[in-house]
């Protein structure tokens, strides 16, 4: 029988779509783009300095963006009740489309330097230092994630394997043939590969949650309405702050972006384009987040998932089947796949950029390239058969990566506060969401096991404590 589609979820939509039109329009207004000459014009090495289209760019950095974030956040992060459908586009507006805009957008004025260039010319060395370990450290735990995530999501549909361990030889194949890709992808210059094939598979990505979508409206879908007495849900009572903000990253605000758009700086013609492809593929991103969130809560809701599968990657299988036929489940499936390997390459691809940045190496040549990639290939399969070897390896790593994830943003909208605040402008649109964030990661790494294990009201005080003190940081700054 045909079910309606909920208020709360055309409300999230509406307030997506409503926000990118009004709201991006009054970012970009604050940061002034001008006609004066990319990096990618300028600089023009034929390898990450390369000018590319406004739609292509949109797309590439659509795929390099939506890793397995806003499947994964969306199948976890719906636990907490329709809640979600408000949160979701809330955040994505007021701070993950500002994170990623000024991400983008910084770091074209200043000549295409990845994250933590910009950390160290308007936070300080001291900053510079230690989000050049972190970033470094998120980076090879989401490829690492995403190799195995591929993999597996791979070898289930399409040979139903069950057996997940690396010593099944047709899982270590297929480990080893996306780590191959990775490598070849992070070598390449980024019109070669990235460039050419990226925009058809971003579009594949689209039509596979679009088809979710069309689903709604064929199948129906039990959907509930958001409720301000009862806004938490949670069946293990996770507490919404700071566990929703920690859960649901893409799709609401995520600090790997900032190292993603910044590859993308390299490749815009024009300062006009970044609304579009940085801000604009944020909104988009938080779209399939919220249709993927609408699918899990009626898989859930119809007990169609065991127990042991909820909030893992294996819903996807089970949303796919329920809501698109048969000879097309499997297109679903290969559009979220595509997902962590077009983001587990462009995370190592931003890596080796971030590293030739700091020690000054050149990256023209392919030696100077296989330099830095040669190293990191080695410490990722060192990750990955660690990671398969010990059972609780998976919980243990996405927990680091979250944490890790949530606080690079900090700084990526420090910065774009710093520099609104020199230029009279309104920085609070950045200020704002830097220090909540500063808030939420801080009482989640003092309540987490991962972290210093205080009770939560103890965790909180601490985190407001960091409030203060990045507040003064700031200040002194300015």
């Amino acid at each position: 029988m045909y079910n309606l589609i909920m208020i709360t979820f055309l409300l999230s939509i509406t307030i997506l779509v409503l926000g990118y039109i009004f709201y991006s329009k009054y970012v970009e207004k604050q940061f002034s783009p001008e006609d004066t000459e990319t990096p990618a014009n300028k600089i023009n090495d034929g390898v990450d300095f390369v000018p590319m289209s406004k739609t292509k760019n949109a797309l590439i950095h659509l795929l390099n963006i939506a890793g397995m974030g806003p499947i994964i956040g969306a199948l976890q992060g719906i636990l907490f009740g329709p809640v979600a459908f408000i949160l979701i586009p809330l955040g994505c507006i007021f701070a993950g489309g500002v994170h990623d805009y000024f991400a983008g957008m910084l770091s074209i004025k200043n000549g295409g330097t990845q994250i933590t260039g910009l950390i160290n010319k308007y936070l300080g060395k001291s900053a510079y230092r230690i989000f050049m370990i972190i970033v470094s450290v998120m980076l090879l735990l989401l490829a690492t994630v995403f190799v195995y995530t591929a993999g597996d999501l791979f070898v289930e549909r399409f040979f139903n394997v069950k057996d997940f361990a690396i010593s099944n030889p047709l899982v270590l194949g297929t480990y080893l043939f996306i780590l191959l890709y990775f490598i070849i992808a992070t070598l390449f210059p980024i019109d070669k590969i990235i460039g050419r094939f990226y925009p058809f598979l971003g579009l594949m990505l689209i039509l596979g949650t679009g088809l979710i979508l069309v689903g709604f409206f064929i199948e129906g879908v039990n959907l509930s309405n958001f409720d301000i007495r009862n806004y938490n849900l949670h069946p293990k009572h996770l507490p919404l702050i700071p566990m929703f903000f920690m859960t649901v990253s893409c799709g609401l605000l995520s600090g790997f972006h900032s190292t993603q758009a910044t590859i993308i700086s390299r490749t815009v013609n024009k300062e006009q384009d970044g609304k579009l492809i940085f801000y604009g593929m944020m909104c988009l991103e938080s779209l399939i987040a919220i249709i993927w969130a609408a699918a899990a809560m009626d898989v859930y809701s119809l007990n169609l998932v065991p127990n042991n599968l909820i909030g893992t990657v294996n819903v996807v299988n089970i949303i796919a089947n329920k809501f698109v036929p048969l000879h097309l489940a499997c297109l679903v499936t290969i559009a979220v796949i595509i997902l962590p390997i077009t983001s587990g390459d462009t995370a190592l691809r931003g890596l080796r950029i971030t590293i030739a940045d700091a020690i000054n190496l050149n990256q023209k040549k392919i030696i100077n390239r296989l330099l830095i990639v040669v190293p990191i290939i080695i410490c990722v399969l060192l990750i990955l058969i660690w990671a398969k070897i010990n059972s609780d390896s998976f919980s243990l790593i996405w927990r680091y990566f979250t944490f890790f994830n949530q606080l690079i943003s900090i700084p990526t909208l420090c910065c774009a506060a710093i520099f609104l605040y020199r230029r009279k402008k309104n920085y609070f649109i950045a200020l704002i969401p830097a220090l909540f964030y500063v808030f939420i990661t801080m009482s989640f790494i003092f309540s987490e096991k991962i972290g210093f294990n205080l009770p939560l009201k103890y965790a909180e005080i601490c985190g407001l404590i960091a409030v203060l003190f990045v507040t003064v940081f700031l200040w002194k700054k300015k």
